[in-house]
């Protein structure tokens, strides 16, 4: 089962979580594009070592340094693949049509009001930076880290109008990309809500399916 999924999702909708699981029951390599620049810098590639003269400038990764990432991990890569974080616009979502077929499109949506609530519950360590939910995961002593006590706080991006304006931007950004696939055939939409169990199974359900 050689499929190439992408997995599409706003913030907060639980994605990583998933995506987690799918590479450690479905055996998926997830291609992530923020792991690809990381490990390109780290290893010194040629097209690590230019993007590093971006992401020290400040500023965004051009798409096809990003995509050449992309086709240097697929060439090396066997069994299904799930792309994490790309494409997050139409002008990626065609550039990489061109690199390589892609068989499904899976959309997590949740509510928005929820979603925001999600993300303003979340707590960080200053110290270790493990992350609490002050809903589904608490911290044992409130404001206090479980594994180093650490003080626990709410990240600057984690407040209600930061997150509701990274909703913004990524409707406007990517929900052209769903379109997208929608328009090809390919797209699965899947009810984000519930225990990640339960969205898990209908991620799968749709992966099944095809």
């Amino acid at each position: 089962m050689d499929l190439k999924i992408v997995l599409l999702g706003p913030p907060g909708c639980g994605k990583g979580t998933q995506a987690e699981r799918l590479v450690a029951e479905m055996k998926f390599t997830k291609i992530s594009t923020g792991d690809l620049l990381r490990e390109g810098v780290r290893q010194g590639t040629p097209l690590g070592l230019k993007a590093k003269e971006y992401m020290e400038a400040g500023k965004l990764v051009p798409d096809e340094l990003v995509i050449g990432l992309i086709k240097e991990k697929l060439a090396v890569t066997h069994g299904p693949v799930l792309l994490d974080g790309f494409p997050r616009s139409l002008e990626q979502a065609r550039s990489l049509d061109g690199l390589t077929g892609i068989d499904l499109a899976v959309d997590i949506q949740v509510n928005e009001d929820k979603l925001v609530h999600r993300i303003v519950m979340r707590r960080s360590c200053k110290s270790c930076g493990a992350v609490y939910h002050l809903e589904f995961s608490p911290p044992k002593h409130a404001g206090i880290c479980d594994k180093c006590g650490g003080e626990l706080y709410q990240r600057s991006d984690d407040t209600e109008h930061t997150v509701r304006a990274r909703l913004n931007t990524y409707k406007d950004q990517t929900l052209p990309v769903s379109q997208y696939y929608k328009e090809k055939g390919i797209l699965r939409v899947v009810d984000g809500e519930g225990t990640i169990a339960q969205v898990y199974e209908r991620i799968t359900a749709a992966i099944r399916k095809g």
